[in-house]
């Protein structure tokens, strides 16, 4: 069987100020602040880029979960903001000496020393359909209201409508199965979660903002979030008719207004 010859990319994800977040994802309430009575340390990646940074406070490799221990790197980007929240910065890092994994996470590669490449394009935690995901967000806030617009015209039609709609994506589970199982086998769960929460904020605001009623912007932030979902996964939702009818739901068919067509 031939294997792959690309290259793996080690990426780290960090906070917009560019500072690495603690190692354990609770950390904001974790006893060393508390014991000691001072930040938890950390490395800002900006501050380094073409340098090799040795971690400030190495932890036993490679199961020390103090609030930092070890830098984690992902050679899967779709589980880059597992740990960190959006917004965040990413970055190309090669991981230095002694490295290790958890079991069942072979995508972490934890270290004590790392080389910071050079800053990565922000789509890259959303993985391999990063930008199609970027950019569905950021037209979701014009077909919210035009979705938003819709409704107010003409309530009833778009209450049948919609509730036909909703109906085949909770039977079939477009979402809650088919899309996060995809997600889970694929490495994008953190990716998922991630756009799915930012669509249904941007639909929520923009729906609402628009003066639609409680009920369509319910049933609007459920478009929305479906819609970001078909878009990360529609390269994992593909063989065979059934699930191309489960993509289609997932990207608003049955609706009939104008949705991304995915690139």
């Amino acid at each position: 069987m031939a294997h792959s010859t690309r290259p793996v990319v080690h990426y780290m994800a960090t906070r917009p100020d560019g500072t690495v977040p603690p190692s354990i994802g609770n950390a904001a309430g974790y006893a060393y602040p508390v014991r000691t009575g001072d930040p938890i340390p950390t490395v800002n990646l900006a501050d380094h880029i073409g340098q090799v940074v040795n971690h400030p406070t190495p932890g036993k490799p490679w199961y020390d979960e103090t609030a930092f221990s070890y830098f984690r790197t992902y050679t899967r980007p779709g589980e880059l903001l597992e740990r960190v929240q959006w917004p965040a910065r990413l970055w190309v890092v090669e991981p230095l000496g002694e490295t290790g994994t958890w079991h069942g996470y072979s995508y972490w590669v934890l270290c004590h020393q790392l080389r910071v490449i050079e800053e990565a394009d922000p789509w890259h935690a959303f993985g391999h359909r990063g930008k199609q995901v970027m950019a569905v967000l950021a037209q979701l806030p014009d077909l919210v209201r035009q979705w938003a617009d819709q409704w107010v015209a003409d309530p009833e039609g778009m209450h049948r409508m919609y509730k036909v709609w909703e109906t085949r994506v909770q039977k079939t589970r477009a979402l809650t199965s088919w899309a996060s199982c995809r997600a889970e086998y694929s490495r994008r769960e953190a990716a998922l979660q991630t756009a799915t929460q930012l669509a249904g904020d941007a639909a929520t605001q923009a729906a609402t903002d628009a003066g639609a009623d409680p009920h369509a912007v319910s049933l609007i932030q459920l478009r929305a979030r479906c819609l970001v979902a078909g878009q990360l996964m529609f390269d994992r939702i593909r063989t065979g008719e059934y699930e191309q009818s489960i993509r289609g739901l997932l990207l608003g068919a049955g609706l009939d207004t104008t949705a991304p067509v995915p690139a």
